[in-house]
């Protein structure tokens, strides 16, 4: 444990922020989930998926703002999600 105040102070605010990082990821990979499970599932659901789709780049790009994610990680997964979105290319 750390005997600096400013430290100690420091150590709260990295927890607090890496919280709010782990929150921006975690829903990040719902929103993916989602947009496999919609794909795979049928076309049916087209207007849903454009809507997870939309929730899912948002999401990203407020997390690459926030510092959460990485802007090329970010890029890379928004590009991931439109491949998914169109049904070219999927990841096994």
């Amino acid at each position: 444990m750390a005997n600096i105040h400013s430290q100690k102070k420091r150590i709260l605010r990295a927890e607090r922020e890496r919280v709010e990082n782990r929150r921006y990821t975690s829903k990040i990979k719902t929103y993916f989930r989602r947009l496999e499970e919609g794909t795979a599932a049928d076309d049916a659901n087209a207007e849903e998926n454009a809507a997870t789709h939309r929730e899912l780049v948002k999401t990203i790009d407020k997390a690459v703002k926030r510092g959460a994610l990485h802007r090329n990680n970010g890029a890379r997964k928004k590009s991931r999600a439109a491949r998914l979105l169109t049904g070219r290319g999927g990841e096994a």
